[in-house]
């Protein structure tokens, strides 16, 4: 096998070690998987052997999961239904093979068990994990589209019961150690290196070779859909599911169903349940654009897929950070986190050390959780250096300034930056607006002149929007995107342009909000909708988020800079009445439009005075049509920034509109959304919203062009920037 070892000792205990050749972390591919039931009738019918134990031959982990790009396409071959059936039963009859095998097997965890990593160790008969901050536990499916597919939501059922296995696998919650533990899904927790001789010993004690829910007196815990108690958790969880995916996920749904059909029967019929349901759910548009997008093309953006080749490797291990608000300070944290010496400049040295207290609040929430000893955290924190002198800037590899979005003061410390940094360094600002090109005019050296634009907050956002300006050098881009992946973000790539990809885009969604306010649509039902789309929150609450005083700032910018080119967005005016004449700057001071001095919090009262609502229609076809209306007005603004060549990578748009700024997860993303649709039906029900909203809807010339020849992104343009 390539695979798996097999060593059988003294004792005929056999340890079997999972490593796939060539990766640093063990996958369930489709070799894996045809390796699986040899292994299993090995232990099975050789006669030398008296139990086996699992674990991995990888530092890095034991198992992150299937390898969904070699399962899909092993599943979506074109085939018969049965076909694609039998591709999906084939871990799951191998795992129900592993244990009932007549054997006592343990799975040794000495390292994160993810998805079918976890899943394989739920189909030993003990599980014993090592006592480590970095490993984790779960099934995390839900996040690409899908379920577990690996008896994972039978197994985990039957252990901890229906409340406890639904909430995890619905929510694609990790557990620790000695959370795992206290759930019930793992028997163990011992020092880390002890996890085979721990396993060993269970074997060796005369570990039961049979499974809880094969014993004739085996019951569910908490009972089934026809136990008094049993039935509430999918009463309740069916409206629950209702309330948090809006019906937007089908694999929420197709999770339930196959956790209340299996439990009822016993389970060799349970696992064939869950397969189907499995297929069905693979099988839906929703879940082949979530895994292209949040799995496979993630996962090539944060392998450097757009790093310019023929530039050397670099390490920054020095990077300095102007200004130490929340972002500079965020930033600073990352950087720490990476191990990377990092300076943190402000105007005075309160300003520079209360940002350093910000870096030192995130690591002690680490240090409380056991992330992180004293001795890491004492180390971590002293890498960070908070001071008023630009002289600290000396041997920086980069500098990101991320003062005030006010092209004067960013020029400024762009000069005083520049003076100390040394050929082959490079400088990124953090605007979220202003053209890079436009600032780069402060600086000698334009050609090291770059974008990088991190979101709020910095700690938990996982994009980095990298902007070329005009002037922007190769190798200014490959050390952007090198920094970038040395702190564990995802990277996209675009051209410059006011607002760039993100922003811009973002915007769209906030304004279009306010575009239905102005038409007299009630302000709870814009935000019901916008959360009905999928999106993160409605787009009133999200305006409150960004701050109302900051659109002002934007718009009055924006104003200067293009000067009769100028054009209001939509309820500008009623922003700026609120900013300017009643103080109402958002969240941040409690006061936008919601109230934030009581919770929940509630629609501010005086903005039935500055908009009053005129729409009293909100039937479902109404709602159905606004929540498609929110979405293309967004999509329509991600064509137009692919026309003018801000982006020009279908994975870039789909990722970073999805990780950027919440663009509905279940969609694949914008790109992915207007493919969907059909770019033929997109270009009709576009010139339809044009016709009754205005001419920000009107699809661009690309698209029309795109329809007429039946073409999609994906098909035209996948590989095009690779290629190039």
């Amino acid at each position: 096998m390539e695979n798996f070892k097999i060593d059988v000792d003294a004792d005929g205990i056999a340890l079997i070690t999972f490593d796939v050749p060539g990766r640093s972390m063990n996958t369930l591919t489709g070799k894996v998987m045809q390796e699986i039931p040899e292994w299993v009738e090995r232990v099975k019918s050789d006669d030398a052997i008296k139990g086996a134990v699992l674990t991995s031959g990888k530092s890095s982990g034991f198992c992150a999961g299937a390898d969904l790009g070699d399962m899909a396409a092993g599943m979506l071959t074109g085939g018969s239904l049965q076909d694609a059936f039998d591709a999906g039963w084939r871990l799951n009859g191998a795992l129900r093979a592993l244990e009932t095998c007549g054997k006592p097997v343990a799975a040794a965890i000495n390292g994160l068990a993810l998805g079918g990593g976890l899943e394989l160790t739920l189909a030993c008969h003990y599980r014993v994990v090592g006592d480590s901050p970095k490993i984790q536990l779960g099934l995390p499916e839900i996040k690409v589209g899908l379920f577990p597919g690996g008896g994972g939501t039978q197994r985990l059922t039957r252990l901890i019961g229906v409340q406890a296995a639904m909430m995890a696998m619905t929510e694609g919650k990790s557990f620790r150690p000695n959370d795992a533990k206290g759930a019930g899904m793992v028997h163990e927790v011992v020092p880390v290196g002890t996890e085979i001789e721990a396993a060993k010993a269970w074997v060796k004690g005369g570990g039961k070779a049979t499974q809880p829910w094969d014993d004739k007196g085996f019951k569910l815990p908490g009972g089934g859909p026809y136990h008094p108690a049993g039935i509430q958790n999918f009463l309740v969880g069916n409206a629950m599911l209702k309330k948090q995916t809006y019906g937007n996920y089908p694999a929420a749904m197709n999770l339930m169903k196959a956790v209340y059909e299996g439990v009822q029967l016993p389970m060799d019929a349970a696992l064939r349940v869950e397969t189907r349901y499995f297929i069905k759910t693979l099988m839906t548009p929703q879940a082949q654009g979530m895994i292209r997008s949040l799995f496979l093309s993630k996962q090539e953006l944060d392998k450097g897929a757009l790093r310019p080749a023929d530039v050397p490797k670099s390490d920054p291990k020095k990077v300095t950070v102007l200004g130490a608000g929340m972002m500079g300070a965020g930033i600073a944290y990352v950087n720490a986190m990476a191990g990377i010496e990092t300076i943190l400049i402000d105007r005075d040295q309160d300003a520079a050390d209360k940002g350093k207290a910000h870096v030192e609040e995130l690591l002690k929430k680490r240090l409380s959780r056991g992330q992180l000893t004293q001795d890491k955290f004492d180390a971590l924190l002293a890498s960070v250096t908070a001071t008023t002198d630009y002289d600290h800037i000396k041997g920086s590899d980069l500098v990101i300034e991320a003062v005030f979005e006010n092209r004067e003061i960013k020029a400024d410390v762009t000069k005083r930056a520049e003076a100390q940094l040394e050929p082959g360094a490079i400088f990124g600002s953090n605007t979220s607006t202003l053209p890079i090109t436009g600032l780069a005019e402060a600086s000698v050296r334009p050609e090291d002149f770059i974008g990088i634009h991190f979101f709020s907050p910095v700690d938990k956002m996982m994009l980095v929007e990298i902007i070329l300006g005009e002037k922007t050098g190769k190798a200014a881009i490959a050390k952007s995107l090198d920094y970038v992946m040395k702190i564990k973000k995802t990277p996209i790539v675009v051209n410059d342009g006011r607002g760039f990809y993100t922003s811009r885009c973002f915007g769209t969604y906030v304004a279009e909000g306010m575009a239905m306010l102005e038409e007299g649509i009630s302000p709870i039902l814009i935000d019901n909708i916008g959360r009905m789309t999928g999106m993160p929150r409605g787009p009133l609450e999200m305006h409150d988020d960004v701050a109302l005083d900051l659109s002002v700032k934007i718009a009055k910018q924006t104003a200067e800079d293009l000067g009769d080119a100028y054009q209001p967005l939509p309820g500008s005016e009623i922003v700026r009445k609120m900013v300017e004449d009643l103080g109402r700057y958002g969240r941040k001071n409690g006061k936008g439009f919601y109230d934030y001095d009581q919770k929940p919090k509630v629609i501010w009262s005086g903005l039935a005075d500055l908009a009053p609502v005129k729409v009293d229609d909100s039937t479902p076809e109404m709602v159905e049509d606004q929540k498609r209306r929110l979405l293309f007005r967004q999509a329509v603004e991600v064509a137009r920034c692919w026309e003018e060549g801000v982006i020009d990578d279908p994975r870039e748009a789909d990722v970073g509109a999805i990780l950027a700024w919440g663009f509905a997860p279940w969609t694949g993303g914008p790109i992915t959304y207007i493919d969907q649709y059909g770019l033929k039906a997109f270009v009709e029900q576009a010139d339809a919203y044009a016709a009754k909203y205005g001419d920000r809807f009107s699809p661009p010339q690309l698209l029309r062009d795109m329809a007429a020849k039946g073409e999609t992104f994906y098909g035209k343009f996948s590989g095009q920037k690779a290629a190039a």
